[in-house]
């Protein structure tokens, strides 16, 4: 197992070369720029202004020259400063880091957990009301435009009800809370987030878990266990959703680029204060050390997540062994 996890991560260098050649050279070949950005918000910004301000930031060296030295700075984890505010990057990444991460790690145990109930509760009372009400959910969970649902919940709960904050992370008085106040601020700030990023991989989870249950319950060992006069909980729980697990395991590793690429657009909406935003924001400025700062640490973290997916497939399944 060492043995692989090292193969993997020598395999993840060259997938992280690769996403931030592509990343570096879209973004500076992009229409517009740092310095014609700078010259819209100030039209008396001289040429020469502009030209000394390419210099200052490197802008006028080959894209090349600027991506090598970019990669000689970012291996000794220096990914520069900010063209804004001149604050280091790394710094700024790791500020919004812990929003991302607890949004997407919160959203993926929903995802996980309420998945797998509604899932085995299909499967096991199969074309009855029960199932056919999950069914629906999950056609409408894998329909609905979650940018829109998000939108409508906003407007109807937040802003006619009033039941819940409408966005961002904490309140304004966060600071003056006692210590349940501010778990209870913090929790109805999430629950409008996790709900939009939750549902279209919920609905997806469950019906995964289903068609797995169904094949698994379909087998000759269950049947014998049957037979055998074992308890139907044992038989569902310790036999047929064990082994109609592992393939759902495999999706933890593939969920996680798309809750990381769906934080660009949720934090965006919800004013939550992550990575995904700070990527929008930086994106509208053309901040190129700070787009790059949190596209490498996606990266990293999408391959890591990748890596621990393998690792808790090998651990439930005793039959698999990386060599």
């Amino acid at each position: 197992m060492k043995r692989y996890i090292f193969k993997r991560l020598l395999l993840a260098i060259p997938v992280l070369f690769g996403i931030t050649v592509i990343t570096f050279f879209i973004i500076h070949l992009t229409p517009g720029g740092f310095t014609a950005v700078n010259m819209q918000m100030d039209i008396r910004t001289s040429p020469d202004s502009i030209e000394r301000m390419r210099h200052l930031y490197g802008l006028d060296k080959p894209i090349l020259v600027q991506y090598v030295e970019w990669i000689g700075r970012t291996v000794t984890f220096n990914f520069g400063e900010s063209f804004i505010d001149h604050r280091p990057v790394l710094h700024k990444v790791a500020e919004r880091l812990p929003a991302t991460l607890l949004l997407n790690v919160l959203s993926l145990a929903l995802v996980f957990f309420f998945g797998i109930i509604l899932g085995v509760i299909s499967a096991v009372k199969r074309n009855t009301a029960a199932d056919k009400i999950i069914t629906v959910f999950t056609f409408i969970g894998y329909s609905i435009p979650t940018f829109w649902l998000a939108l409508l919940l906003m407007l109807f709960v937040s802003v006619k009800a009033g039941l819940l904050p409408v966005s961002g992370m904490v309140s304004i008085d966060f600071d003056y809370m006692t210590l349940p106040q501010k778990i209870a601020d913090l929790a109805s700030h999430l629950i409008l987030p996790l709900i939009v990023t939750s549902i279209g991989g919920l609905a997806y989870i469950s019906r995964f878990v289903k068609s797995g249950m169904i094949e698994a319950l379909s087998q000759q060992y269950i049947r014998a266990a049957y037979a055998k006069g074992l308890d139907k909980k044992t038989i569902l729980y310790r036999s047929a959703l064990k082994n109609s697990l592992l393939p759902v395991i495999t999706l933890l590793g593939m969920s996680i680029p798309g809750l990381i690429g769906g934080s660009f657009i949720f934090e965006t909406i919800f004013a939550w204060p992550g990575m995904g935003r700070l990527a929008y924001e930086s994106a509208l400025s053309f901040d190129y050390p700070v787009i790059m700062g949190v596209v490498t640490m996606g990266a990293v973290l999408t391959l890591l997540g990748n890596l621990a997916a393998d690792i808790a497939y090998a651990a439930v399944d005793p039959r698999i062994r990386y060599k």
